[in-house]
């Protein structure tokens, strides 16, 4: 029972309250998803400078994919604009995509790791000896280190538990973006 509405608790009841939600405190939603994103990125660096798990290069580019949700996020936030909380949730959106993409595909990795396994360079030394365009497509290979299992948590691995942190911040910003939208 729900004592707020003398009933049943209804999947129309919880899509309501999130509409509402979404229509009166989009500002509090983007702040909610910085501090995640900030909480997040905290953890990272606890794991590796305390617990001592060194980032791979794709765990590197899901920080800086973090990151940038954070800042767009508290961009999107600061304002009441509407037009730039619309162009923040965006780019939140688009930054959680490929944070998502990059998380999905170190994933793929853990699940089914290649037959031959090399350790390479790291994000940084790859960054100083090739040209970006050669960069990139290697980062998104893996290497041995992006292959490796050294947490878990309910059975995910750090990269599962990124995938579903970027797609729910970047479902929430769409949805923000939606509704924003509709409201003109």
């Amino acid at each position: 029972m729900c004592p707020a509405h003398g009933g049943y608790v209804t999947r129309n009841t919880i899509l309501n309250w999130l509409m509402q939600c979404l229509d009166h405190a989009p500002r509090h939603i983007y702040a909610l998803i910085a501090l995640l994103c900030l909480a997040l990125l905290l953890y990272g660096q606890y794991l590796q400078h305390v617990v001592g798990l060194n980032p791979c290069p794709m765990c590197i580019v899901q920080r800086y994919a973090m990151f940038l949700v954070a800042a767009c996020a508290l961009l999107a936030g600061a304002t009441g604009t509407k037009g730039l909380q619309i162009a923040g949730g965006i780019l939140v959106t688009v930054f959680a995509v490929g944070g998502a993409y990059t998380a999905a595909r170190q994933s793929w990795l853990q699940w089914y790791p290649p037959e031959v396994v090399s350790c390479g360079r790291d994000l940084f030394g790859m960054i100083e000896t090739f040209p970006l365009q050669r960069v990139i497509p290697m980062i998104f290979k893996g290497s041995g280190d992006c292959t490796a299992i050294d947490w878990t948590f309910l059975g995910g691995t750090i990269a599962n538990w990124a995938f579903l942190c970027f797609c729910g911040m970047g479902l929430a910003a769409l949805l923000l973006v939606w509704r924003r939208l509709r409201s003109a």
